[in-house]
């Protein structure tokens, strides 16, 4: 039920980035687990209503590229996507090899450029590979431009969402990250002008951030594994095992909601049981208005 202005959004899509998947249960510099993160991701996925229709992974899937890595990864992640009715798209990063990617998980032995489309009930999900074989920067090259831009000449029914690993945006917050940012970024903006492309999708910093590109929004995911520490003292880079998240992104009609989900649990202050719903729902917008709005209403004076 519609209980403010806006109707239910068209599809939902979460977005997770940087898994870092080590295999035989080994932790991240000694100390992160990092399938408990992806594992944590899938659980606050499976508590959503409505759920999401895709899972968007924006690379650094296996931090070391190893084949028992991306077998694990579809082993905890394709049942739990299932349980939701979820399409899972992944997405190469520069953690990831190509080789070990394809043959790991989709069965393919093309090692080259791992560009594929997704379509979730009439939304294009683009993935497109920005890795660099050997090198941590991104880069898009000329034949992948143009197979982009071929497969953006004809719109999508509810529009597209591009995803790639390298974020096409500064780094004003960690510095260190514009070494290995996606090079000649202006080329990828040529094809995308003027494209039903209405949000690109990014990973690679360990941190969320927000910009626009070529007149696009973008939203960078945090990470399932470590996190970037943005306002570190005395460090050119601080990676610390706090603040994983995920992205919500809620796709309307004429926006995209993004919403940050931290993954590590928190103590409730407040709140009321999922059972109130039903009795939100019974009353007319005015009761609701003058219940849920009105500051000295028995809900607002009774709260602890």
């Amino acid at each position: 039920m519609q209980l403010g202005q806006y109707p239910a959004p068209g599809h939902v899509v979460a977005h997770v980035s940087d898994p870092h998947l080590l295999a035989d249960g080994r932790r991240q510099y000694g100390v992160i687990d990092t399938e408990a993160g992806v594992v944590r991701a899938l659980e606050r996925l499976a508590n959503l209503d409505p759920p999401p229709q895709a899972l968007v992974f924006t690379g650094d899937l296996a931090d070391r590229a190893e084949p028992a890595a991306y077998a694990r990864l579809r082993e905890l992640v394709e049942p739990a996507a299932a349980a939701m009715g979820a399409e899972v798209v992944w997405v190469m990063g520069n953690h990831d090899e190509r080789a070990a990617y394809a043959s790991g998980l989709f069965d393919s032995d093309d090692a080259g450029p791992q560009d594929r489309v997704h379509d979730v009930d009439g939304l294009r999900i683009v993935a497109l590979d920005t890795s660099v074989p050997g090198y941590h920067h991104g880069e898009v090259d000329a034949q992948q431009l143009a197979w982009l831009a071929e497969v953006l000449a004809t719109p999508a029914p509810h529009g597209t969402l591009l995803a790639l690993h390298h974020p096409p945006i500064p780094v004003p917050m960690m510095r260190a990250a514009e070494i290995i940012e996606l090079l000649d970024q202006e080329r990828l903006a040529a094809v995308l002008a003027g494209t039903d492309v209405r949000a690109i999708l990014g990973g690679h910093f360990h941190f969320s951030s927000h910009a626009t590109f070529a007149g696009i929004p973008v939203s960078v995911a945090s990470a399932t594994c470590y996190t970037s520490d943005p306002a570190p003292v005395e460090r050119f880079v601080s990676g610390v095992d706090g603040h994983q998240s995920l992205t919500m992104l809620h796709v309307y009609d004429d926006r995209v909601v993004h919403t940050v989900v931290p993954l590590a649990a928190a103590p409730e202050v407040s709140g009321f049981p999922s059972d109130v719903i039903a009795q939100v729902e019974a009353l007319s917008a005015e009761e609701r208005r003058e219940l849920l709005s009105r500051k000295d209403s028995a809900f607002n004076t009774t709260a602890p």
